[in-house]
């Protein structure tokens, strides 16, 4: 099971998170300083932090700075970072400091749920992390590489398509909004419209569809976003 340790000293977002995280099926463990959270990280070996900045005893930045430095695998688990200071200034200095995201206050839960889910997947933890290789039909898609065959012809795709298809291969047969793909495949701070996101969808069927106006594989879910049907 994958384990999420929630560093927050305000209690009714801890136990927000805490009931939502659990409910998504993920082991939840939570504190409320920095120094009992450094202490429960090197124990529990999380595959994620929720980390608050405005902590009692030292600030969320100091935590994850602490965590950086160590050595082994307690420096490579992955930090969400949440704040009410929204300033950029601040949003840098997290992600100077190793940080993977950066959550401004106030949240909705779902928005969150989205950023852990996005962020275990880069990190290659938990369920839906993305295969090296993505093979349908006659396709064939190396991540690494960033090369892709059809009928052993080499296509050239952009890296934002590789960024698109990853999401997809991480998640086959599920539902995935468009604001799960400009999530996901663009990152927070650069969101595109709907509009962008469709006719990247369009150019990728074009280049791996038989059919790209009746799509075998990436299909159309009509008011919701699209579906992967490897």
């Amino acid at each position: 099971m994958t384990k999420i340790l929630v560093i927050e000293d305000d209690a009714s977002i801890r136990l927000g998170l805490e009931d939502t995280l659990r409910a998504k099926g993920y082991e939840v463990a939570a504190v409320t300083r920095g120094d009992v959270g450094l202490t429960r990280a090197a124990e529990m070996m999380p595959d994620l932090i929720v980390l608050d900045i405005m902590l009692p005893d030292m600030d969320g930045f100091e935590v994850c700075r602490k965590l950086k430095a160590s050595k082994g695998a307690l420096a490579e688990i992955p930090v969400i970072f949440l704040s009410a200071r929204g300033a950029e200034l601040d949003r840098v200095r997290g992600f100077d400091l190793g940080a993977d995201d950066y959550v401004t206050k106030p949240f909705s839960l779902m928005e969150l749920l989205a950023r852990v889910s996005a962020v275990l997947r880069r990190s290659g933890h938990g369920q839906g992390s993305t295969p090296d290789e993505l093979r349908f039909g006659d396709v064939v898609i190396h991540f690494k590489s960033q090369t892709t065959t059809k009928a052993g012809v080499d296509l050239d795709l952009t890296s934002r398509a590789y960024a698109i298809l990853k999401v997809f291969a991480a998640r086959p047969g599920e539902v995935i909004t468009r604001e799960d793909l400009m999530n996901e495949a663009w990152g927070y701070d650069k969101f595109p419209n709907t509009r962008t996101v469709d006719n990247h969808i369009v150019k990728i069927r074009k280049a791996l569809e038989d059919e790209a106006d009746s799509p075998t594989y990436l299909r159309t879910v009509h008011g919701s976003g699209y579906r992967f049907v490897p």
